[in-house]
């Protein structure tokens, strides 16, 4: 038996290979399926099944063509009802893969259909689950993202949860792993840990949601405690895992078509295509194509591309760095954006090279800036998270998250010059490309951020442990 957890750390997401005697299960697959197909070929085996945890709303999985290129199974729990053909299992239903089989438990809570898939060994011997959304390491999987497909409130699923976890996990031995679908960084769940791996035992001892003496008004209360709402593309990735999608060869075809300066400055003209500039944060304050948006592939990329972007069918046109194409177009599917209609050949050199109009960004070192701040009252905005801010910021710092950036441009000063931060200096500049984008360029980044800023003499507020918030 082998068990290869495959961890894609831009989405936080972990996709399973079980093999055993020459059949091979996959677990929650992401969009491109050759690496699956290449590792099953390497073990002389085949793909039998691809089970899926629930219909995911972070991520667009690869199930589908999957299932089309290797003629294995699609596997869901009760209640799902996919427009694709597939098996919807029972309540403990059990799977023979080689000699080894896979067990269905229904643990509803995060979606309605959302099951566990507990693995058992060829002595029958349960040894590890595959718990999706249902089952975080130090968290569980929140409770409001299928509130209108079920007609429940957050509340009601949450309670749901609850159940699952105590009828169905907790009776599980100590020594079974858990195989979570999620780690830190991901929007499924609130305080994950940044292991993918451990033993049940030590979550049962842990995991706040786990507690022996924790009631159910107390568990619904814990769980649905400071959830910030989603984000908006996770609707449209869970009609796309229930409906169907395009071939991912097919974006990639289409996504891979290299334009001119020419070309693209007219396609960018015509289309209303957004210009999607995925260099490193310091190549686009040098030089960028005027009202184009950063968000960099050296980052958090997809969740960043879709919480500000949002609309999965808005046209994008990139600028990458050289032999990157590929690389951005599938890391844009991976979240059911394949809407990119080419990218500028070249890259932003052959723009520059055209003659073409570029733009910049006024950039400081936080030395320099620590001595304007302290000179006089120059307006400061920090765009972190509110639990960041909170945690600690500079004083007389503004919070204005970049997650809902849009809400606070009122907010900036519309002459006097001001300064944007974030902790290091990726999520600044991604701020900055929108309120460029918007009209406003009376500011200046703060190059490193917070963490450059403390290493000078600024005043900050006292620390706050971030988990006691």
């Amino acid at each position: 038996m082998k068990i290869e957890q495959i961890y894609t750390g831009c989405l936080a997401q972990g996709a399973y290979y079980i093999e055993s005697k020459g059949e091979v299960a996959i677990i929650d697959p992401l969009r491109e399926v050759q690496p699956y197909i290449k590792r099953a070929a390497a073990d002389k085996a085949k793909i039998k099944y691809i089970f899926e945890t629930h219909f995911h709303a972070d991520f667009v999985s690869g199930h589908i063509t999957l299932a089309k290129e290797t003629g294995a199974d699609i596997v869901y729990g009760p209640t799902a009802n996919p427009s694709f053909e597939c098996i919807i299992a029972e309540d403990g239903q059990e799977f023979k893969l080689g000699a080894i089989s896979i067990k269905v438990l229904h643990t509803p809570g995060h979606t309605i259909e959302s099951s566990t898939y507990l693995l058992r060994d060829e002595n029958g011997k349960d040894h590890a689950i595959f718990s999706g959304d249902t089952l975080f390491l130090g968290d569980v999987g929140r409770p409001d993202l299928a509130q209108k497909a079920a007609s429940m409130t957050q509340e009601e699923l949450a309670g749901t949860l609850f159940d699952s976890l105590r009828n169905k996990i907790m009776p599980l031995a100590d020594d079974v792993i858990v195989y979570p679908a999620h780690g830190a960084g991901s929007a499924c769940g609130k305080n994950m840990m940044k292991e993918t791996v451990d033993t049940l035992g030590n979550q049962k001892k842990m995991n706040y949601a786990l507690r022996k003496d924790m009631t159910r008004s107390e568990f619904i209360k814990e769980v649905t405690d400071g959830l910030l709402p989603p984000p908006k593309y996770f609707p449209l990735n869970v009609k796309m895992n229930k409906e169907g999608y395009e071939d991912f060869k097919d974006v990639l075809q289409r996504g891979a078509t290299a334009l001119s300066p020419d070309a693209f400055e007219t396609a960018a003209n015509e289309t209303g295509a957004i210009v999607l500039d995925v260099r490193h944060q310091d190549n686009f304050v040098q030089g960028h194509i005027p009202r184009s948006i950063f968000i960099g592939l050296n980052g958090d990329f997809a969740p960043w591309v879709g919480a500000l972007i949002a609309d999965v069918e808005q046209p994008l046109l990139l600028v990458t760095p050289e032999g990157k194409e590929e690389e951005a177009i599938t890391r844009l599917s991976r979240v059911g954006f394949d809407g990119t209609i080419g990218f500028l050949k070249g890259g932003f050199e052959a723009w520059k090279k055209a003659s073409k109009e570029y733009d910049t960004i006024t950039s400081l070192t936080a030395e320099v800036v620590a001595e304007t701040i302290n000179a006089n009252s120059t307006a400061v905005f920090d765009v972190r998270k509110e639990t960041e801010y909170t945690s600690e910021h500079l004083l007389g710092a503004e919070n204005t998250p970049l997650s809902n950036l849009n809400d606070y441009l009122t907010e900036f000063p519309e002459k006097e010059t001001f300064f944007i931060h974030c902790a290091g200096g990726y999520r600044s500049v991604i701020a900055a490309s929108i309120l460029k984008s918007r009209g406003i360029h009376n500011f200046i980044d703060i190059a490193g951020g917070f963490g450059a800023l403390k290493e000078t003499k600024v005043a900050v507020t006292a620390y706050v442990c971030p988990t006691t918030l």
